[in-house]
């Protein structure tokens, strides 16, 4: 049979506890000063109710402290739901804010000139790496054919040089395949702009009497059936004279900046003439 003692005296030392605590209650209406027995009950149950006391105060703040860390953690992880919902959002405002400001620049590049054209956005690259040229996403049944000029706000992209009925590939004029026949703007000297790489063309063809100087600008001639005359090509970066030879060496840097080319304009009508105030 269990020994009951230590559950005997635990109820002794609480009946004590409990019998303490109505003497004390008893006499704490009167103003009288303590007693010998109320020295002896409150130096024998004083440790006994400090120990209570703080083993319940200790529960309480452990308990609403949980409470309250639990809360600040539900409250922070939708706050930070939140925040990233907020940024995400901001994030495409800017984006349809930035296109919305390139599509203005397009229309108000379109508005010079009275030719049909039909906006296309650049939806890829040639991924054999053998031609500098994108993927557009207007094709035949947007009215698009072969050697149709693409230009942006800045200047000439290229030409069409394959078409599907929904899609067309634009061959760059910065690819070494591209040529276009130009005009230097302030002296009126002709040359032919070739590509080299994605920031540099050369201006072939230009005579060693021609007045050409870094800075001037380079636009189409008109000539050669594909591109309207006076559209910008580029600046001059360089121009250098060797012995021997029957032409300048004539660098250019293009108009347009093909490493964030997004969205292009297709000239429908070609032969026309383009007369653009320079």
């Amino acid at each position: 049979m269990r020994d009951s003692t230590p559950f005997r005296k635990a109820w002794i030392w609480a009946a004590l506890v409990i019998i303490a605590l109505l003497l004390l209650s008893s006499g704490s209406g009167s103003s009288r000063q303590w007693s010998l027995l109320d020295k002896i009950v409150v130096e024998s149950t004083g440790p006994l109710q400090k120990l209570f006391t703080y083993t319940v105060n200790t529960v309480e703040n452990f308990w609403l402290q949980y409470f309250y860390l639990v809360g600040v953690r539900r409250e922070n992880k939708e706050l930070r739901k939140q925040v990233q919902r907020l940024m995400l959002e901001n994030t495409r405002y800017r984006e349809l804010l930035s296109t919305y400001q390139r599509l203005q620049a397009l229309l108000k590049f379109k508005q010079t000139f009275n030719q049909p054209a039909v906006a296309g956005r650049v939806i890829g690259r040639d991924p054999s790496g053998w031609f500098r040229s994108i993927i557009v996403d207007k094709g035949q049944q947007d009215g698009i054919a072969m050697d149709m000029p693409v230009v942006n706000a800045q200047g000439v992209v290229g030409r069409i040089v394959s078409t599907s009925p929904h899609y067309s590939k634009v061959l760059l004029i910065i690819d070494q395949n591209s040529s276009v026949d130009c005009l230097i703007q302030r002296s009126r000297y002709r040359g032919m702009v070739k590509g080299v790489s994605e920031d540099l063309c050369k201006v072939a063809y230009i005579v060693k009497s021609s007045d050409v100087r870094q800075g001037d600008v380079v636009v189409t001639s008109g000539l050669g059936g594909v591109f309207p005359k006076g559209l910008p090509l580029g600046t001059v970066t360089k121009v250098e004279e060797r012995a021997g030879e029957l032409f300048k060496e004539v660098e250019m840097r293009p108009a347009v900046d093909f490493s964030r080319l997004e969205e292009v304009l297709i000239i429908l009508k070609k032969h026309t003439a383009f007369e653009q105030h320079q």
